[in-house]
C-alpha cells in the first residue's frame, strides 16, 4: 500500500486529466451533448471528492491493505467507465 499522500496525489492527477479531457471533448465535439457533458464533469468532481475522503477515513473493522486495494479497484472501474463516456461524446 502506498501512503495516503501519494494515493491522494494519484487521485488528483487522474481526476484532473479526466476533467481536462471532458472539457476538451465538449469544446471540440458536437454542441448537442451539452447536458451529457455537464453531467460528466459533475461526476468527475463527485468521484474526486468521494475517493479523496475515503482515503482519509477507512472503514473500521476492515484490514487496511484490503480496504485500499478495494478502493483502488473501484476507482479504476469508475475511471474506465468515465473514459468510455468521454470517448462517446
Amino acid at each position: 500500500m502506498a501512503n495516503k499522500r501519494s494515493l491522494k496525489k494519484a487521485i488528483n492527477v487522474v481526476c484532473e486529466e479526466l476533467f481536462a479531457e471532458a472539457v476538451a471533448a465538449s469544446l471540440y465535439g458536437n454542441e448537442g451533448y451539452k447536458e451529457n457533458t455537464e453531467a460528466l464533469l459533475l461526476s468527475v468532481v463527485k468521484i474526486h471528492k468521494e475517493y479523496t475522503c475515503r482515503v482519509s477515513h477507512p472503514e473500521p473493522g476492515m484490514p487496511a491493505k484490503q480496504y485500499y486495494k478495494d478502493l483502488r479497484e473501484k476507482l479504476a472501474a469508475q475511471v474506465s467507465e468515465l473514459v468510455d463516456q468521454i470517448n462517446n461524446l
